[in-house]
């Protein structure tokens, strides 16, 4: 290599490479921020708790509006006040809310208690039914009980809860005891007395009902990890009684026919009100014709307040009121889900699990019938129609999920924590009790002059 003029060795050039700009960062991009937080707040310990508390009450203010909405035709066609249904639903609804509360404070030792006092009662009911001069009839089916005045209740909802509790309850000891393994723990008794309760609705007529309590059935058997040949022929045996059930009832066949019908005399039966349901989903557009402005329920839908509320909904609200709806009802099983997923607890993962599947199972058949893409059952939207025998079972079993949330390790850890910061907001240790402020000032400390 050559020397310079001065005598310096040569300096190499140092060839500056093009300045490649990287490629923006993934997290600068503000729909990837809004996703990582939303996924971070979806997965939160307080989640399910926040939404079952909240969904469930969304709901059910939703549905006291829609039913003093749907309701007042009916009421003054029989020649009662416009807020007369409506009246008789808020009651339930406060009552329902003292339940609610009580069963979300309870322990869960407490709730495991009750199973057999309210499968209890629940079957004495059911029977109390069947006795002359007590049962009382409606619609074709003697499930009610009248206790006075236009009060009236009906066992078989409250059949529901109990067969939830006891089951838990009888799976959970099985569990602790390593029996579940055979399948004659499995299904003795859980089995026979569920078809005992199915007997009693049965007898009355109520297909619907029986349909939730054996899909109840169904859930606790999956969620105890029934296998799968025990699980389709307890569904093999219940589809042959629920088909002969059927077959032998005109009156539930001509329901079968009405599924998907678009004239109401287009058929051998009248499917005026699945029907006319379509027509007030149809009617409805997107934002709905306005709240009390429904014009099927003046006298062209039946039961517009109880098993077709959804309908009067769609038409009212419009196809943003009904996703509403679903939206509420799908985050109410998702928490329940996950509740009965992320608990160590056999007997709370059980009743958790059997609440999740009678709402959701209900709210299907509901929405399903309305829609037309099943059998019309008989069945209200649980937490949104009129009946306060449905209200009020159901808003326990809501309290039994938030309770259920509240136990669960992280869950209760982050209820502490929140607790100690709201202590700390208001000044002081949150162990020692609180001190006031008041304006009067402190002498400052005088020192005696002797030592």
């Amino acid at each position: 290599m050559s020397s310079s003029r001065t005598g310096r060795p040569p300096t190499q050039r140092v060839v500056r490479q093009p300045v490649v700009q990287s490629p923006r960062d993934k997290r600068d991009n503000p729909f990837v921020r809004l996703h990582a937080r939303a996924r971070r707040a979806w997965d939160r310990p307080l989640t399910a708790y926040y939404l079952i508390l909240g969904g469930s009450l969304l709901i059910i203010v939703l549905g006291l509006v829609m039913v003093y909405s749907a309701s007042q035709i009916t009421a003054l066609q029989k020649s009662l006040p416009g807020s007369f249904f409506f009246r008789k639903q808020f009651l339930a609804a406060c009552i329902g809310a003292v339940l609610l509360i009580a069963a979300s404070r309870m322990p869960v030792k407490l709730h495991r208690a009750l199973a057999y006092p309210i499968l209890a009662g629940a079957v004495f009911l059911m029977a109390l039914v069947q006795v002359p001069g007590i049962g009382k009839t409606v619609n074709g089916n003697q499930n009610w009980i009248a206790v006075g005045g236009s009060f009236q209740i009906q066992p078989s909802e409250f059949g529901k809860l109990a067969l939830v509790l006891w089951g838990a309850d009888l799976l959970a000891r099985k569990q602790d005891r390593k029996l579940l393994t055979q399948w004659k723990h499995m299904l003795v008794p859980l089995v026979p007395v569920t078809f005992m309760l199915l007997g009693l609705i049965m007898i009355g007529g109520d297909m619907g009902t029986a349909i939730i309590l054996t899909a109840v059935l169904f859930g606790l058997l999956w969620l105890a990890g029934a296998p799968t040949r025990l699980f389709v022929g307890v569904l093999s045996v219940a589809t042959l009684i629920g088909f002969v059930l059927i077959k032998t009832s005109p009156n539930r066949m001509a329901r079968l026919q009405c599924i998907g019908a678009t004239d109401p005399k287009a058929g051998p039966v009248d499917c005026w009100q699945a029907v006319h349901g379509i027509y007030a989903l149809a009617s409805g557009g997107i934002f709905g014709s306005g709240l009390g402005a429904s014009v099927e329920k003046w006298g062209q839908l039946p039961e517009a307040h109880t098993d077709f509320i959804f309908a009067v909904t769609g038409e009212e609200l419009g196809l943003a009121g009904t996703l509403s709806v679903l939206a509420l009802f799908a985050a109410l099983g998702y928490a329940g889900i996950r509740v009965a997923g992320r608990t160590e607890d056999p007997f709370v993962r059980y009743a958790a699990g059997g609440v999740t599947t009678w709402i959701m199972a209900q709210a299907v058949i509901n929405i399903g019938a309305v829609l037309g893409l099943l059998p019309i059952a008989g069945v209200p939207l649980p937490l949104f129609s009129y009946g306060g025998s449905a209200l009020l079972p159901t808003m326990f079993a809501v309290g039994l999920l938030i309770a259920f949330a509240r136990e669960d390790p992280a869950a209760r850890a982050a209820l502490a924590m929140r607790q100690t910061r709201s202590a700390r907001k208001r000044g002081g240790n949150p162990r020692e009790p609180r001190r006031w402020n008041t304006m009067r000032r402190r002498a400052p400390a005088r020192t005696s002059g002797e030592r």
